[in-house]
């Protein structure tokens, strides 16, 4: 909701529930909200518990929790390295031209074992059938996921693809708040163009619970705007780079977008 712009509108909603933390001062917030209950005629006072959860800690979701959470206990699950995606093998395929992408994505999932659970992320819904069309062409069976589909079809697809031995072709649609035990391996068809964010979202779909797991990433010349923080991310991951993608030009940059912690 905050990645999409929502967090106005979030807030709104938080300011209208009451009980916003008013002091840092334990004591001086308790008498504020006496003072407050007094002034409304209410003798006895009433508390809100809120509790957040999230996946991540980027700086927006941080300072909403500092705004609206008083004095919290915070439960962290995982080390500081499980938001590095440690226990992933990321694996870049430098391209030639996006016309590889198709035999390319074949090899990979002829080379496969049929049972595997695969998903391979594309970035527009319009071309996630027919990458599913490649997906059969090379032998394997596919569903497919993105936001044109009904709710109904999603479940259904998704229910399909958690019994196993199914690839599944999706947009960012899949790319967060899905928790599906051993995905092997994730295959990013087209590199997100946005943020470094969703390229660390999408392969964290496989490598869950403390298992390995392996994210394949096409790269051509086409994708200027996410190699430096693609660069970046590799090295902060220790993750080998290829050559061609260390020496462009484009890859010498700053990085976009919150860096997941």
């Amino acid at each position: 909701m905050i990645d999409l712009g929502f967090a106005p509108q979030i807030e709104q909603i938080l300011d209208a529930m009451g009980g916003k933390l008013k002091s840092e001062d334990e004591t001086e917030a308790y008498k504020q909200e006496r003072e407050d209950l007094e002034r409304l005629g209410k003798a006895v006072p009433s508390h809100r518990l809120t509790a957040m959860f999230s996946a991540t800690m980027p700086s927006e979701v941080e300072r909403i929790a500092k705004r609206y959470l008083r004095h919290p206990v915070i439960v962290s699950v995982g080390d500081q390295d499980s938001g590095k995606n440690a226990r992933i093998t990321q694996r870049i395929l430098y391209l030639s031209s996006p016309g590889q992408k198709e035999s390319t994505l074949r090899d990979l999932l002829r080379r496969s074992h049929p049972s595997e659970k695969i998903i391979v992320f594309v970035n527009e819904k319009k071309h996630a059938e027919g990458v599913g069309r490649t997906v059969e062409n090379a032998g394997r069976k596919c569903v497919v996921l993105h936001g044109g589909k009904t709710q109904d079809q999603r479940e259904e697809n998704l229910a399909t693809f958690r019994r196993g031995g199914v690839v599944m072709v999706a947009t960012d649609v899949a790319g967060r708040g899905l928790d599906i035990p051993d995905v092997q391996q994730v295959i990013n068809y087209d590199l997100p163009t946005r943020s470094i964010d969703n390229y660390c979202h999408r392969i964290g779909r496989t490598g869950r619970a403390g298992k390995e797991g392996l994210a394949t990433s096409f790269i051509t010349d086409e994708d200027e705007s996410i190699m430096a923080p693609l660069k970046q991310y590799l090295e902060s991951t220790g993750s080998q780079i290829p050559e061609k993608l260390a020496r462009n030009p484009a890859a010498s940059g700053s990085m976009h977008g919150d860096f997941i912690r």
